[in-house]
């Protein structure tokens, strides 16, 4: 039991700080370096078109354990699209998915047989611990995806005012739409690293030969989030009716950063609530200890002494 133990919290130990020194270690060098380069080096890297990860030795071993298992192509259209709302949209990452979650049940299952007979000595419960084990690994790596998903929809949605802001300096420039989304993606990019990459593929598309209306809504598709849907569907009326889209992109402007504040004010609001219960069951029960503690002491302390000289 002690060997699991102490090789689960190694790995846990190397997974944290490899995570913390990715973070701000690795990360605000990159972003420097990024800064120093100039505009038309900056503006289509990342994940969409960037990087040699196919080249790794762990991405050709998840992609070769992925490969193997028979997926129907429905599944397979899903996980494309869930994985392309998290930012993945190279052909590889379809399988390195399955293969991690391949390797994730293994690791699990195998997890499971060595602790099993430490947590119960039932028969039946060492099969149900195994099973669930199993059933941790086959949907772990989905709940994961869908949490980075959840938090790149995030990033978009705070985004997008800066995004807009420098939209309307650009068209009141006398930019055309077009050449003001390439400029935005080149210039926000170390900043807002998310919705500069899908700006970047709005200009790609429109560059292939795709209507401006079709890629913008190709855009709302593929982030996922309500507020670009939003800024989608006020550009395309805008194209419409010929109206001014410096002043529609000003005003969708002023209506998210309206939106942001009132929502900071909601939570702010719910945080005494929500400190209710942490105050009744961890902070009270101390106040209680700490003030009422000696009295109680010296209570008892004096009163059964008298209690007892009555019998």
């Amino acid at each position: 039991m002690e060997i699991p133990i102490a090789i689960l919290l190694f790995v846990s130990l190397t997974v944290v700080i490899t995570y913390f020194g990715h973070r701000y270690y690795v990360r605000p060098v990159r972003i420097v370096q990024q800064l120093g380069r100039g505009p038309t080096q900056r503006g289509f890297e990342g994940p969409l078109l960037g990087g040699t990860d196919d080249a790794k030795p762990i991405a050709k071993v998840l992609r070769a354990i992925g490969g193997m298992f028979p997926v129907s192509p429905a599944e397979v259209e899903f996980t494309r699209r869930s994985l392309q709302l998290a930012g993945y949209r190279k052909e590889i990452a379809v399988p390195m998915f399955y293969g991690l979650r391949a390797i994730a049940i293994v690791a699990c299952i195998a997890f499971a047989i060595l602790v099993r007979d430490s947590v119960t000595d039932n028969p039946v419960l060492k099969v149900v611990f195994i099973a669930a084990a199993g059933a941790l690994g086959f949907y772990g790596p989905g709940i994961g995806l869908d949490h980075l998903t959840g938090k790149r929809r995030i990033r978009i949605r705070k985004a997008l005012p800066d995004v807009l802001d420098l939209l309307v300096v650009c068209t009141e420039a006398g930019c055309a739409l077009d050449l003001a989304i390439l400029r935005v993606s080149e210039e926000l990019v170390a900043v807002h690293p998310d919705i500069c990459e899908e700006l970047s593929l709005i200009s790609l598309e429109m560059l292939a030969g795709k209507a401006r209306m079709e890629a913008l809504r190709n855009f709302a598709t593929r982030t996922g989030d309500p507020e670009a849907k939003k800024l989608v569907a006020v550009l395309v009326q805008t194209d419409k009716f010929g109206t001014s889209v410096a002043e529609a992109l000003r005003t969708q402007s002023d209506f998210l950063r309206t939106r942001r504040r009132q929502e900071s004010e909601e939570k702010a609001g719910k945080v005494g609530v929500k400190l209710v219960f942490p105050i009744f069951f961890f902070c009270l029960p101390s106040l209680f200890v700490v003030t009422a503690g000696p009295g109680i002491l010296q209570l008892v302390k004096n009163l059964f002494p008298m209690m007892k000289q009555f019998h």
